[in-house]
């Protein structure tokens, strides 16, 4: 009777355990597969677990604040202004870095608008003298005010202005305050405004 041997190599060794994988690997063992399954369900977990952290902090502090560029607006004086982020403020274009919050959320003295003044400011809130050294806010042109100092925010040829309002008298002002127009308020109050005299003379008054 001839002995049968287990199936094996050339030199009649039985086979291993586990069959061997092209390029020498062997298959995932049960134990090796379940590790790497838990370390890839434990790196989900906590990728759900940081995602959901962040929204529950958004959701208690809110979305970052946004800060739209710096618009103009017209105020109720039908001068140049700041329009405030709530989109229906608008505040005078000389209330802006002037150190008192006028916008509910106080954008018209951030920091970097107001950093370094007039350059940081946008150029509908700034008007030149005629010393290019001097600037003033925009509303501040042709407001009867010599707040240049050399009156050329007020005169040509640096600046056009409208004639006088109904409530200003025309004459060559005598007062370092006012230039070509005086309030009719100084009229006849026995002090010389005009360097004519016209305030005491001939201004009918307010």
């Amino acid at each position: 009777m001839n002995k049968i041997f287990p199936q094996g190599d050339a030199n009649g060794s039985a086979a291993a355990g586990s069959k061997a994988l092209p390029g020498g690997e062997a298959d995932c063992s049960p134990c090796c597969c379940s590790r790497r399954g838990a370390c890839l369900s434990a790196f989900l977990m906590l990728l759900l677990t940081a995602l959901a952290a962040l929204i529950a902090l958004v959701a208690i502090l809110g979305p970052p604040p946004r800060t739209p560029g710096a618009q103009a607006c017209v105020t109720q004086t039908n001068r140049t202004g700041f329009l405030c982020n709530d989109r229906s403020s608008c505040i005078p274009a000389s209330s802006v870095c002037d150190g008192v919050r006028a916008c509910a959320h106080g954008e018209d003295e951030e920091e970097a608008l107001c950093r370094a003044v007039p350059q940081s400011l946008p150029g509908f809130l700034v008007a030149h003298c005629g010393d290019p050294a001097s600037w003033i806010y925009s509303d501040q042109m042709c407001d009867g005010i010599n707040n240049c100092g050399d009156c050329s925010d007020e005169l040509s040829p640096v600046t056009t202005c409208p004639p006088c309002g109904p409530g200003w008298w025309r004459c060559p002002s005598a007062v370092f305050r006012y230039c070509s127009c005086i309030p009719r308020s100084l009229c006849r109050d026995h002090l010389q405004h005009c360097f004519d005299w016209s305030d005491e003379y001939s201004c009918p008054g307010p």
